[in-house]
Order: structure tokens, then sequence, then C-alpha cells
């Protein structure tokens, strides 16, 4: 069944979609830049610094464990100061972080400004995420969510191509290729930064963009699905910090950043690999294809998802897919159809992240939805820290490239698992008013 709002609703949501997504999108573009574009910088930062294969596989993932220690304070410090402001000191100070790492010389050196990074960037995302409640309703919300997810496949659509032209900038001014790429990368960071500060409204009622009716609206519309949410979920920010449904989702939301960053840090390599060259421009514009076959599976499923609220059916399947694909892309011997694997791996694995928000958003509200969604991302982001040393150590041990890519498959497919037992069914009302869980409405 379909699920309707009144027509001032539904064109405030349009609206308020135009004016902020495509900036978010923006965003998260450049964060998700400067956390994975040490993927192309590789082999010659490894050469220039002497990083072993495990050091820069600690390097690589001790950023999340900066990001999950001051993921909750963060995002309480939005909700108390606003996104407008917030926004803006994250992405300076991350982008300056990143910049920095330009002058790397030591692994020392490397493991500081990767966890700073982290550091800085903490509350980015459950940020955005918190923000995008206090904008749209839950029967808008997967669609909202699903175009600011752009950002992932769209980093590497467009930072692909950037990435390797500003690696092939090697020489350039005295500067190595790699230094190119952290430096222009992190200075944009910090220049979108200081434009959100004069261009994201913090709610609804602050936004002279729309007209009174649509800022009446959609507050009213907002608030009443808040008001569902607290009245069902945890009741305080210490609750939702304890709350078994949270944490559930935590795990969940840790075993697919395992599949997302055990593939994305190691995507340049191992397209260049399947190529038999080393990575540039060819290497970075190949490595674009999954994350437009992401970006179109991104745009389609949660718009069905939200029409016909079947957000946990379609996770579960996405998260199968993306299991699969990540398994494929390991173990066949033909490069075609590797990177076929490779485009269910990111189709699968980002169309999925929508869906999967829409869940605890459902069942969080105010300071306990600030709380409780920074500490799903702190816990779940720890699966970004383990999974490269994780891929690293199974592919060790077992002497295979293919090895740590079928762990990785496993935990998507876990994923989808633990979805299907720990998100309740849902479906919407007959008269169109936001949705809730069944058990919630028969209490």
């Amino acid at each position: 069944m379909e699920s309707r709002l009144p027509l001032a609703t539904e064109n405030a949501i349009g609206r308020a979609m135009r004016r902020l997504l495509p900036f978010l999108l923006l965003m998260y573009v450049l964060a998700f830049l400067d956390r994975a574009n040490i993927g192309f910088a590789q082999k010659a930062l490894q050469h220039d610094t002497g990083l072993s294969n495990t050091a820069f596989a600690f390097g690589a993932g001790v950023f999340f464990i900066g990001y999950a220690l001051f993921e909750v304070p963060s995002n309480l410090l939005l909700h108390r100061f606003g996104a407008r402001r917030w926004m803006c000191r994250i992405m300076v100070t991350w982008g300056l972080v990143s910049a920095a790492t330009a002058w790397v010389s030591t692994p020392t050196e490397f493991y500081v400004l990767r966890f700073l990074l982290g550091v800085a960037e903490a509350g980015f995302f459950p940020g955005i995420v918190y923000y995008l409640t206090q904008w749209f309703p839950q029967s808008a919300r997967a669609r909202a969510i699903g175009v600011f997810y752009f950002g992932a496949p769209l980093a590497f659509i467009v930072g692909g191509p950037l990435s390797g032209l500003l690696i092939d900038l090697h020489g350039t001014f005295g500067l190595t290729g790699w230094k190119w790429l952290f430096l222009v990368e992190g200075l944009l960071a910090a220049a979108v930064g200081v434009w959100a500060f004069w261009y994201l409204a913090d709610q609804p009622a602050d936004a002279p963009w729309l007209t009174g009716d649509e800022r009446r609206a959609l507050t009213d519309a907002v608030r009443h699905d808040a008001r569902e949410a607290a009245a069902h979920g945890p009741a305080d920010v210490r609750a939702a910090l304890f709350d078994r449904r949270v944490l559930a989702y935590a795990l969940i939301y840790a075993l697919i950043q395992m599949s997302v960053y055990g593939v994305i840090f190691f995507l340049p390599q191992q397209v260049a690999s399947l190529l038999g060259t080393s990575v540039g421009l060819k290497v970075g514009l190949l490595t674009a294809v999954p994350w437009l076959c992401a970006v179109a599976l991104t745009w389609s499923v949660p718009r069905r998802a939200d029409k016909r609220v079947s957000h946990r059916a379609w996770a579960v399947r996405l998260l199968v897919l993306s299991g699969l694909g990540i398994v494929v892309s390991g173990v066949a011997g033909n490069a075609f159809v590797a990177m076929l694997g490779l485009c269910c791996a990111a189709s699968g694995f980002i169309a999925a992240q929508p869906l999967f928000w829409t869940f605890p958003t459902r069942h969080l509200a105010g300071a306990a939805s600030a709380g409780g969604l920074a500490l799903i991302n702190a816990l779940g982001s720890l699966g970004g820290f383990f999974a490269p040393a994780l891929r690293a150590a199974v592919d060790r041990a077992f002497a295979s490239h293919a090895a740590g890519l079928e762990v990785l498959g496993v935990a998507s497919v876990a994923a989808a698992v633990l979805v299907i037992f720990v998100v309740p069914r849902s479906r919407a009302p007959a008269d169109g008013t936001p949705f809730e869980p069944p058990a919630q409405r028969a209490r």
C-alpha cells in the first residue's frame, strides 16, 4: 500500500529536497574522498614513507578509531548548536587535516593524521542523518537519505578520475602526485565547510525559501513522526545508548561497513591488477563503473521502498546481492566477470544503507535520536577499522587474494540475516499517515 501526504507537505518536501540535498551530497562526496583517497595514493605513499602493507592497512583503519571515540559527543553538540554551525566546524577541520597529510614523511605521522582525520570528521555522517530527520517525515526519509547516499558512488565516479588525474600531476611545482591528491581534496572540503555556514538552515521553521504554509506543514509532519518515535523508543540519550535494538542496529551497520571499506580501500589496486597496469587515470576511470551502477540502484530502490513501505525486504535483497558480488569479484578468473561482481557489490552495499537508516530513525527522536544514531554509526564504523586489516590477514593466512573477499561477502550476508530477525515489519496505514511498526501500534 502506498502512503500519501497532504499537498502542502509534499510541496515542502520537494522544495527541501531540491534546496538541501544537492549541497549535502557535495559535502558527502568530499567526506568520502578524504577518507578513501589513500587507496589511490597507496603505492606512492608506501614508497615515500616506507609503509608496509600491514602498516598501511592499520593507518587506513585507525581513522575509524578516532571517528568512533568522538562520534556521540560530536552529534550531541550538533543537536545543541545546530547543523549550520557544527557542519562548518567539522568540514573545515577535517579538510585541513586531510591537506596536512601531504606532508607525511613517516609511518607514525601517517597514523597520527589518519586518527586526527577521524576525530575531525566524527559526527558528520550521523549528524546529516539526524539533520534529515528534522526535515523529512518517515514516508519520504528513504528517498532523502538515498539521494544523500549518492555521495559515496559519486565520490568514485568523479573522485576516481580526479584522484587519478592528481596522481598524474607528479612532479608539478616539485610536489609528488599523492601530495597533490591530499592537498587539493582537503582544501576543497574546508572551502565547502565555510559555505555550509551560510547555506544551511537548521529546521523548516528557519527556511525563508519555504512558504508559510509549507513551513507549518513540514514542521507538523516531522513532529508527528518524532512524537511517535518518542512514545515507543528510548526516553533520553542514556537510554538510547543502552537500548538493545540500537545496539543490534550497530552490529548490522558494522557488518555492512566491513563490506564497504574492505572493498573500497583496495579497489584501485584490485582494478589495476585486473588490467595488469598501475594506478592512474585509466584505472580511475574504470573504478567509476561500479559506482555508476550503485547510483542507478540507489536512485530507484529507496523510492520504491518508500511507496510500498518495503524497506526491510529490499535491504535484505541488496545485502545478499552485495555479498555475492564481493565473493565473485575475488574468485572469478575472468576480468569482465570480476568487474560485474564489483558492480553488484557496490550497488548492493550502497543502496542498502539509506534503507537501513530508516530503521533506527523510526525508533529514536530528539536528543535520544542524536545520541543513538551517533552510537550506531560509531560502533558500526569500527567495521571499517577491522575490515582492511582482516582482509589483509586472511589473504596472508591463506596465501590467496580471494580469501579476504570471501570473508567480507559472508559479513554482508550476515547483515542481511540480522535484518530479518531484528527489524520489525512495517506497513503504511490506509489513510497515508506516517507509519510505525505493528508491535508499536498495538501498544
